[in-house]
C-alpha cells in the first residue's frame, strides 16, 4: 500500500490492552494509526501518531482530528475503544463517578465521532467501531454497573441509529460487545476463581479475540449496524 493510498485509523485508549493490540494489528496491515490515551508515549514509528489527553475534553478531540489530517491527510476508521468502568451499588455512585463515566463513554464518543464522520463524508467512505459491553444486555448482580449500562447501552443504540443515517453515504457504523476479557490492566490472578461468572465456553476471552472481531468488521463492507458479541456465549446463554 503506497503512502498516498494508505488508510488511517484513529484508536482511542490506544496505550494498553485492547487499544494497544489494535494499534499493532492495524499497523501490521499497513495502516497509519492515530493512537490516543490520557498518557501515551511516542511510538517511534512515523506511521503512528500518539496524542495524549482526556477524550472527554473537546480540546483533545481537536488535537486528534487535526493531527490525523495534518500527518496522514485522511480518516478512514475510528475505533471508540476508550472507556471508564466503575462497579458500585447504584446508591453509592458519586457525582464524580457519573462525570467520569459519562465524560469518556458518551461525551468523548459524541464529539470525536461527530468530527470524524464530518471528515468521512468529504471522502464518501468511513467506518466507526464502538466498544460496548455484554453487561448492557445481561445485567449481573455480581457486577452492579448501572453507569456502564447507561452509557454503553446508549452506544449500542447510537450504533444502529448512525448506521442507518449514513448507510447511503458510504459510512458504516458497527460495535463490538465484549464479555470478560483478560487484559494487562488487571493482574492475571484476578481472573482465577470466577466460577459461575465464567461464560458458557468456560474461560475468559483474550485481547486477540476482540482485535480479530474488529478486523473482521473492518474487512466486511456489507456489514453495518451490527453489534458483534464477543463474550464466549454469555449473551446467548441467558
Amino acid at each position: 500500500m503506497s503512502e498516498q493510498d494508505r488508510k488511517v485509523a484513529i484508536i482511542t485508549g490506544g496505550s494498553q490492552g485492547i487499544g494497544a493490540g489494535l494499534v499493532a494489528e492495524y499497523r501490521r496491515r499497513g495502516w497509519a494509526v492515530v493512537a490516543t490515551s490520557r498518557t501515551i508515549k511516542p511510538a517511534g514509528d512515523p506511521a503512528v501518531l500518539t496524542i495524549d489527553g482526556d477524550v472527554s475534553e473537546p480540546a483533545t478531540t481537536d488535537r486528534i482530528i487535526s493531527g490525523a489530517l495534518e500527518s496522514f491527510g485522511r480518516i478512514d476508521t475510528l475505533i471508540n475503544n476508550a472507556g471508564v468502568y466503575i462497579s458500585k451499588p447504584f446508591t453509592e455512585y458519586t457525582a464524580d463517578d457519573y462525570a467520569a463515566v459519562v465524560g469518556v463513554n458518551l461525551t468523548g464518543f459524541f464529539t470525536l465521532t461527530q468530527r470524524a464522520i464530518a471528515e468521512m463524508l468529504k471522502q464518501g467512505s468511513g467506518h466507526i467501531v464502538n466498544i460496548t459491553t455484554t453487561l448492557a444486555d445481561y445485567a449481573s448482580s455480581a457486577a452492579p454497573s448501572v453507569l456502564t449500562s447507561l452509557t454503553k447501552g446508549g452506544l449500542a443504540s447510537a450504533t444502529r441509529s448512525l448506521a442507518i443515517e449514513y448507510a447511503s453515504r458510504g459510512i458504516r457504523v458497527n460495535a463490538v460487545s465484549p464479555g470478560i476479557i483478560q487484559t494487562p490492566v488487571h493482574p492475571a490472578e484476578s481472573y482465577a476463581g470466577l466460577g459461575p461468572q465464567l461464560p458458557p465456553v468456560g474461560h475468559v476471552g483474550q485481547v486477540s479475540d476482540i482485535v480479530n472481531g474488529i478486523l473482521f468488521l473492518e474487512s466486511s463492507p456489507f456489514i453495518t449496524g451490527e453489534i458483534l458479541h464477543i463474550d464466549g456465549g454469555q449473551i446467548a446463554g441467558h
